[in-house]
């Protein structure tokens, strides 16, 4: 079926998460969007999106997405709401970095619980309405740390587990049309990169990105990317890693 698929994204109301709702509604598709806290910034990307198609449907969800019970109550007013979701997105994430030997128990506790626990609860609270459909496109926003990081022993665990998650995913659903799919950006402009990203780590990303002066990835690349792996085009695509990173990855 080729008609626009509703939308769920979790971390939809900045940076990434909010590119990914704009160009979804763009593409035709109505969106619903989960926000942890600012209902600020929820309120004004559901205004960009009835500035960029009129009449369009984005709806915002107060959500806590490492939260199992928050999940399933949200999960169940957006079906009520949407009566389907086709495509589930995945960019809700956090950062508490610190040296392992530094590490408190929460930091661990907090980032796993919200980056890697917490798109496992999404994605179980939407499988059976996708199974009902015999179809669904799940997109995890990982992140290069997951080949590992100094500092962020959290960070690229949580991001590890979600290719595994993912891959698991594929492999149990993918013969009742759902797909799953990662998407591991570079170096973005956004409010995680801009307050935690070491100076250090942008210098050493401008002077090797095999990119002309060595830019950063805009915000729309890594949109267009889930909407291409939400649509006909990327049906057949499972279980596999979209590396947007300008082509350099820490490993390199």
């Amino acid at each position: 079926m080729n008609e626009p698929r509703n939308y769920f994204v979790t971390g939809g109301s900045r940076g990434l998460g909010e590119g990914i709702v704009l160009e979804a509604i763009a593409s035709g598709s109505d969106v619903a969007f989960a926000y942890r806290s600012n209902k600020s910034a929820a309120d004004d990307v559901i205004r960009q999106a009835q500035e960029l198609r009129p009449g369009a449907r984005c709806q915002a969800y107060q959500l806590d997405v490492s939260d199992p019970d928050q999940v399933s109550e949200v999960a169940d007013r957006v079906l009520e709401d949407f009566e389907d979701i086709g495509v589930l997105v995945n960019c809700a994430g956090v950062n508490r970095d610190n040296l392992v030997i530094s590490m408190a128990d929460d930091e661990w506790a907090q980032v796993i619980a919200t980056n890697l626990s917490g798109p496992f609860y999404v994605i179980r609270a939407f499988l059976s309405n996708m199974l009902a459909n015999r179809f669904g496109r799940i997109i995890n926003i990982s992140s290069i740390q997951h080949n590992g990081g100094s500092g962020q022993a959290n960070y690229a665990a949580s991001k590890a587990g979600l290719h595994g998650l993912t891959k698991t995913v594929a492999k149990e659903y993918g013969r009742k049309g759902i797909t799953a799919n990662v998407v591991v950006p570079g170096f973005f402009d956004t409010d995680m990169t801009r307050e935690t990203m070491p100076q250090a780590a942008k210098d050493y990303w401008k002077k090797h990105c095999p990119m002309p002066k060595g830019r950063m990835g805009y915000t729309s690349e890594i949109a267009k990317t889930v909407t291409f792996l939400a649509s006909p085009g990327g049906g057949f695509i499972n279980g596999d890693v979209i590396s947007v990173t300008g082509g350099l990855n820490w490993t390199t």
